[in-house]
């Protein structure tokens, strides 16, 4: 899932080299981190959110394929 994570990311920021994706493994849940260039924020959120929660989205769905539980924390 981190390599997900890192896919989508490096695909649409400019600065793909500083996109960093640290995965936090819990007892029941994943929590993976995503970085980014401060310059490169604004399109991994996207308008209203929409692209910060379509990634969350796709990450919920390949975590519960797994029979897991994923959560996307995008840090400044």
């Amino acid at each position: 899932m981190k390599e997900l994570i890192e896919y989508i990311a490096k695909r649409l920021v400019d600065k793909p080299e500083e996109v960093v994706v640290r995965e936090i493994t819990g007892e029941r849940t994943t929590i993976f981190e995503l970085k980014v260039a401060q310059e490169d924020l604004g399109k991994i959120i996207g308008k209203h959110g929409r692209t910060a929660r379509s990634i969350r989205t796709l990450l919920s769905a390949a975590a519960t394929k797994m029979g897991k539980r994923a959560v996307l924390e995008i840090l400044e």
